[in-house]
């Protein structure tokens, strides 16, 4: 029996980067399982969007869906929004079944691309010390997704043993330029920025810009389309595939 398709959901992709990150994730997935039909979509009235990607499954005479939700935080708006467009999608089409997977979430191993993206930005701007880091990530009303990012930039603080704050582009505090400001205002000079995004968009440009203008040496590139997170992709598919199997 043939494998389900995954649909790759991301919540906007209003900017051409976002679009572009998504497409080449979706690509770099393809790479380690290229028996694998694969379509990508988003949330927020952005093209192409779920129920278009599912219409095309459909058509080509699929059953089943695994979805993975390519959001790094998990909170209970985006579970309803997701939850919304798939309650929409099987009530259009009679005998879909469709299986979300958890989202993408905030695996350890992100800390690996992390420091790869960091590394790049430190060559690009020739600096050498560091006496702080800031983890900038989205935000969340939802404050147990705010509790994650703030836990694995511990982890990352200790892996480097560095002081390092988590700092959001909205809904919660500290702002990325708070966060520099008040490493600066203990002395420290020598403060990067890791970009805890998917992809670039609006609000990993907001977190830079005041994180530059706060004094900030450097800001990394997100996340991006690395092997990891396309690694993270599949896992969260399997989970998904192996519950669309009848018991």
């Amino acid at each position: 029996m043939a494998a389900p398709p995954l649909i790759a959901l991301a919540r906007a992709g209003h900017d051409a980067r976002t679009k572009q990150t998504v497409a080449d994730l979706v690509e770099e997935v393809h790479h380690s399982r290229s028996d694998l039909r694969i379509e990508r979509a988003f949330l927020e009235g952005s093209r192409p969007s779920f129920a278009t990607a599912v219409d095309k499954l459909v058509r080509a005479h699929h059953e089943e869906i695994v979805v993975v939700p390519l959001h790094l935080t998990d909170s209970e708006p985006l579970q309803a929004q997701v939850g919304a467009a798939v309650a929409e999608a099987e009530a259009k089409h009679e005998h879909l079944r469709i299986r979300v997977s958890r989202p993408l979430g905030l695996e350890p191993c992100f800390l690996e691309v992390l420091d790869v993206r960091l590394r790049s930005a430190l060559r690009e701007a020739r600096v050498r010390e560091l006496d702080a880091l800031v983890l900038a990530a989205e935000g969340s009303t939802d404050p147990l997704a705010n509790q994650a990012v703030a836990r694995l930039a511990r982890v990352w603080g200790t892996h480097h043993r560095l002081p390092v704050t988590a700092a959001f582009s909205s809904a919660a505090p500290p702002a990325t330029g708070e966060a520099v400001r008040a490493f600066r205002a203990e002395g420290r000079r020598h403060i990067a920025v890791a970009s805890l995004f998917l992809a670039p968009g609006p609000m990993a440009d907001r977190a830079a810009e005041l994180a530059l203008e706060a004094g900030a040496i450097t800001v990394a590139e997100p996340l991006g389309a690395h092997a990891e997170v396309a690694r993270a992709v599949l896992a969260r598919y399997a989970v998904g595939a192996v519950e669309l199997v009848p018991v």
